[in-house]
């Protein structure tokens, strides 16, 4: 009897078994869905493949300010960390396009430690019920374009108003002292250094304004450094024996760059006529060429007044000047520099200064050597 029961006891235990893996199951998948979170938002489609192209940065959040999806550069800028923002005016504009399904534009200055701060615009939208969109332009750019535009236009009415205004008050001190030949004679002279300065600075401002726009590619070829250093040498051979300064060359010969030659010629000559105006008479200014492996040196050094350490960072700005009443007697404008630096940056170089008070200066405009001259 044992025998026939031992089937029907086999089929029991494995039933039992069976439907407790069938109970245990359920039991999870009901204990899962009782711990699985509310469903994410999804980002409608299509919506990541538009922003992958647009030339705005953009991020998306979702109803509980997580970002679903943003651009590289949200993340360069600082405005995004893991799946937060880190910015709390544009936390708080989202916020409000959520509330009310606004469209809000707004313009930010996300600050970045130990650098300047970067001024940004965004603009916000609702993208569904749920989610929101952000659109960001970096700004920071044409800001500071903005600000060295504006004052370089305020430098520019300052720096006129006085020959200007010099002239003005001359010419009525002329009328006044009519019956002063001697007189006359030295209002003329004043008159005339005071229309000198205003027509240098008038051409440096032109020149700038020209260099900005151009270059060097458009007239680009091989430069003969040495063709350079004579034509300045002969440009500025009445101001240097006015002053009996000798202007000597040194260093290396038959040196050749890339670049274009005109704006090359202005950048050694105002080093040169800078170094003439600030030497003391019976001195010499050398012009020095040195060619290395990898790139070209040109030297102008004087032995005149030098310039003090704490200035030395601040000389290449325009209208920039060590000593304004210096700048008056020698019919400095202050562009001079700031022409020359602007030539070496377009040309791929760079231009440095060492100098000492009282012992005089050398400025090295450096420039990357030419791979091959077979074009001469």
């Amino acid at each position: 009897m044992y025998q026939d029961l031992q089937p029907l006891l086999f089929a029991l235990l494995g039933a039992l078994v069976g439907g407790g893996a069938v109970l245990a199951w359920r039991i999870s998948e009901i204990q899962q869905d009782r711990a699985r979170p509310a469903d994410q938002p999804v980002l409608p489609t299509g919506v990541a493949a538009v922003l992958s192209v647009l030339r705005s940065s953009a991020l998306v959040v979702d109803v509980n300010d997580v970002v679903l999806k943003a651009t590289a550069p949200t993340y360069t800028m600082n405005l995004v960390r893991g799946d937060r923002i880190v910015v709390p005016e544009l936390a708080a504009l989202i916020s409000q396009v959520r509330r009310d399904g606004q469209i809000r534009e707004t313009e930010l200055v996300v600050p970045r430690p130990g650098t300047p701060a970067r001024h940004v615009t965004a603009r916000i939208a609702p993208l569904g019920a749920d989610l929101v969109l952000a659109l960001v332009e970096d700004r920071t750019r044409e800001r500071q374009v903005e600000e060295i535009r504006r004052d370089f236009v305020a430098n520019v009415s300052h720096e006129l108003k006085t020959p200007v205004g010099a002239i003005k008050l001359l010419s009525e001190a002329v009328g006044e002292a009519s019956d002063d030949p001697e007189a006359v004679q030295r209002f003329a002279g004043r008159m005339s250094a005071e229309s000198d300065r205003l027509g240098r600075l008038v051409q440096q401002i032109i020149e700038l304004s020209r260099l900005q726009h151009d270059t060097p590619v458009d007239e680009a070829g091989l430069v003969d450094l040495d063709w350079i250093v004579e034509r300045v040498i002969d440009e500025n051979a009445t101001d240097a024996a006015a002053r009996h300064i000798s202007v000597v060359r040194d260093g290396d010969k038959a040196i050749f760059v890339h670049g274009e030659a005109e704006q090359l010629a202005l950048a050694v000559g105002n080093l040169v006529s800078n170094a003439i105006a600030y030497s003391s008479k019976g001195t010499s200014v050398v012009i020095g060429t040195h060619e290395h492996p990898e790139y070209v040196d040109i030297a102008v050094s004087d032995q005149g007044i030098g310039i003090p350490a704490d200035e030395l960072n601040r000389i290449f700005e325009r209208f920039y000047r060590v000593d304004p009443a210096r700048h008056r007697s020698t019919g400095g404008t202050g562009l001079g520099l700031s022409i020359v630096k602007h030539v070496a940056a377009t040309h791929g170089g760079d231009v440095t200064v060492w100098s000492e008070e009282g012992h005089g200066s050398t400025f090295t405009l450096r420039l990357p050597k030419p791979q091959s001259t077979d074009e001469t």
